[in-house]
């Protein structure tokens, strides 16, 4: 099997998703995420242990590229208490009076956990872009029409989204951007699959083929923002997504290959007390 590095998928000059790849398959790469998952699993236990850093995983991709089963597979070695998923879906009324990044920090993981944002704060840079109406709901002062929603206010958003990460990570936060890159026919394929099984008819929805047919905006957004927002502090890693299977051994390992290089993160040291006395405390159990 061919070796993929980080560098592969890592975004670090300008791209364009038009001349991106989709679709990458893996040999064996379902046997290969189970041995990194478990690898995965074991670092994050050491991580808690150590209590430094925290980890946030940022999933985006356009929808059935597969975000929920990748999260499935990729993290089913964790410890339950390791990992927290949160899904953001359309602003609540809560979330609608406070300012848009509100409610994803509150919802960021703790040291020593990971967070996994399904869907992230680039919504707010892709969804409102093709939809700029729906900025009015979020009742900014200086919006009062869609007129007021002009170039000058994506550069600012962009510049706050830059600012939230580089905060972050300045604070012990590791990040992970993740797009899955799904083809518009992969796309296709994959709504009329949810269409076939009557298992799977809970997932469609209408509006699933509204949204497709602003294909090639969302695709324009998605480009703006990965390029304007790929730093060295939170790297956007483009996924070809086509194939279910390779994308999640992938997203798996650029994870496990990035943390394994962290070489401060390691368990703590026992108290020299506690330490000199261990057979002490073994002795004391064992006379029960």
């Amino acid at each position: 099997m061919k070796k993929y590095s980080i560098e592969d998928f890592k975004v670090t000059s300008p791209i364009s998703l038009k001349n991106s790849q989709t679709k990458l398959v893996i040999k064996k790469a379902d046997g290969e995420l189970e041995d990194i998952r478990k690898k995965l699993g074991k670092l994050q236990d050491t991580m808690y242990a150590h209590g430094k850093y925290a980890v946030l995983v940022c999933l985006q991709g356009m929808d059935t590229s597969g975000k929920d089963s990748l999260i499935r597979e990729v993290f089913k070695d964790f410890n339950t208490r390791g990992v927290v998923v949160h899904s953001f879906k359309v602003p609540t009324e809560l979330e609608l009076n406070h300012d848009y990044l509100w409610r994803h920090y509150i919802a960021l993981p703790p040291r020593g956990k990971f967070g996994v944002f399904n869907r992230t704060h680039y919504e707010n840079v892709l969804v409102t872009r093709v939809h700029p109406g729906y900025i009015l709901g979020e009742n900014i002062p200086t919006v009062n029409s869609v007129d007021d929603i002009n170039d000058a206010f994506w550069d600012k958003r962009f510049e706050q989204i830059n600012n939230f990460e580089k905060h972050i990570a300045e604070n012990g936060t590791i990040i992970f951007k993740f797009f899955l890159n799904l083809s518009k026919e992969e796309q296709k394929n994959r709504l009329l699959r949810r269409l076939d099984k009557q298992e799977k008819n809970w997932k469609f929805s209408p509006g699933d083929l509204k949204e497709r047919k602003l294909w090639d905006s969302y695709q324009e957004c998605y480009e703006d923002a990965i390029n304007r927002t790929s730093k060295p502090h939170a790297p956007w890693y483009t996924i070809p997504a086509d194939d279910k299977d390779s994308a999640r051994y992938i997203v798996a390992k650029i994870m496990y290959d990035t943390l394994k290089e962290y070489k401060d993160i390691e368990e703590p040291e026992l108290d020299d007390d506690i330490k000199a006395n261990i057979e002490l405390y073994k002795q004391q159990l064992k006379s029960e």
